[in-house]
C-alpha cells in the first residue's frame, strides 16, 4: 500500500444547487442547500484513501461544530488525523454555486487553516515515512514551501496542485516533483493559454506537469519526452465539485503503486469521472473498486483520443469539447 502525507486545508463547503449561476447583482432561486466536508486537501487526502492509499492528514480545523464533522469525515474515509490540530476560531469554509451543467463558482475563507504557517512537531517525520507529499494553495506558502522542503530533504514525491493560483516561489517551483495545474491555473502561471506550451514553459520550472482540462482529458509532459495526451471517459456531470481533487489523490495513489505514467492518468481520469456524476466534495469520490471497474469500462484505445473524447488540441489546432458531458479529469 502506498503512504501518502497531505499537508493542505480543510473546509467545510456550503453549497448552493441553482439552474443556472447569478450574474453580478443578480439574485436567483436555488432548489438545494447542502453543508459538506471538503477543502482541497482534505479531498485529496479521501480520495486518496478511498483508492488504496495509506494518508495522514496535516493542517487545522476550528474549534466549533464545523471542525468536528470535518475530522470525522476524514476518519470515517480511512485518513490518519493525528497531525490535524483544533485551533481557536472557525474552521474554513467554502461557499459553492453549482449550476445544472455542473459548473461551479467558488469562495474560500480560510479560516483556521490560516494558522498552518509551517510544520509543527512529528510533521518532518510524517512527510519523510510518505511515498508522496500531496501540496495545494489553500495554507499561507511558507507551510507549503516548507512542507515541500522536508519532503525534498527525505527523498518524497512532492505533488502540488497550484490552485488558488498565484505566483509560486522559485524555491518551492524547485523542490517540486510534479505540478498539476488546470488549464486556467496553467495560464495564469505561464501567460500562455494553450496547454502544450503552457506545459513546455513550466517544465524549465518543474520536471514533470499534468495539465487536467475537464471534458478533453489531460495533458502530461516531462523533461526529455514527448508530451501525452489523454482524453476522459465521456460522462454527464452533475457536480464537478472537488473533481481535479479526485484525479490528484487518485494519480497520487497509482503512481506511488508504480504504474506505467498512460495507465496511471487513465485510472485517475475514470475515479474523476466518476466524481462528476455525484453532487457533492468528498461525498461523489468513488472507491477502488468503483474505479478498477471504471477503468475496466473503458475501452483501451492507447494514448490520443478515445471514442466519444477530444484530446488537447496541439498548438494552432481548434479546442476540445467544453460542454461538461465528458469529465474524466475535470479542471
Amino acid at each position: 500500500m502506498t503512504a501518502i502525507a497531505v499537508l493542505g486545508s480543510t473546509n467545510m463547503d456550503l453549497v448552493a444547487y441553482v439552474p443556472k449561476a447569478p450574474r453580478l447583482g443578480e439574485t436567483v432561486t436555488g432548489r438545494e442547500f447542502r453543508t459538506v466536508p471538503g477543502g482541497k486537501g482534505a479531498n485529496q487526502a479521501v480520495a486518496a484513501a478511498r483508492c488504496g492509499g495509506e494518508v495522514v492528514m496535516i493542517g487545522a480545523v476550528g474549534a466549533d461544530e464545523f471542525g468536528v464533522r470535518l475530522r470525522s469525515a476524514l476518519a470515517a474515509a480511512g485518513v490518519e488525523t493525528a497531525a490535524l490540530r483544533t485551533v481557536e476560531g472557525a474552521s474554513g469554509t467554502a461557499h459553492i454555486t453549482v449550476d445544472d451543467e455542473g459548473g461551479n463558482s467558488i469562495i474560500v475563507i480560510p479560516g483556521a487553516n490560516a494558522h498552518v504557517t509551517g510544520l509543527e512537531a512529528g510533521d518532518d517525520s510524517r512527510i519523510g515515512a510518505a511515498d508522496s507529499l500531496l501540496l495545494q494553495l489553500e495554507l499561507p506558502l511558507p507551510a507549503v514551501l516548507a512542507g515541500a522542503l522536508a519532503a525534498r530533504a527525505h527523498g518524497v514525491r512532492t505533488v502540488l496542485t497550484p490552485a488558488p493560483a498565484q505566483p509560486l516561489p522559485a524555491e518551492l517551483l524547485a523542490a517540486t516533483d510534479l505540478l498539476v495545474p488546470n488549464e486556467h491555473e496553467a495560464a495564469a502561471l505561464t501567460g500562455l493559454t494553450d496547454p502544450y506550451q503552457a506545459a513546455e514553459a513550466l517544465l524549465h520550472q518543474v520536471p514533470e506537469v499534468v495539465i487536467t482540462l475537464g471534458a478533453a482529458g489531460s495533458l502530461y509532459a516531462a523533461r526529455g519526452r514527448e508530451p501525452l495526451a489523454v482524453p476522459a471517459p465521456r460522462v454527464r456531470a452533475v457536480d464537478s465539485t472537488a473533481a481535479g481533487d479526485t484525479f490528484v489523490g487518485a494519480l497520487a495513489v497509482a503512481l506511488g503503486e508504480h504504474r506505467p505514467v498512460p495507465q496511471a492518468l487513465r485510472w485517475a481520469s475514470a475515479a474523476a469521472a466518476l466524481s462528476v456524476q455525484r453532487p457533492g466534495a468528498q461525498d461523489s469520490m468513488p472507491t477502488r473498486a468503483e474505479t478498477d471497474a471504471a477503468a475496466l469500462a473503458w475501452p483501451s484505445t492507447g494514448p490520443g483520443p478515445a471514442p466519444g473524447t477530444a484530446a488537447p488540441p496541439r498548438p494552432g489546432g481548434g479546442s476540445g469539447p467544453r460542454d461538461g458531458s465528458g469529465a474524466g479529469a475535470a479542471s
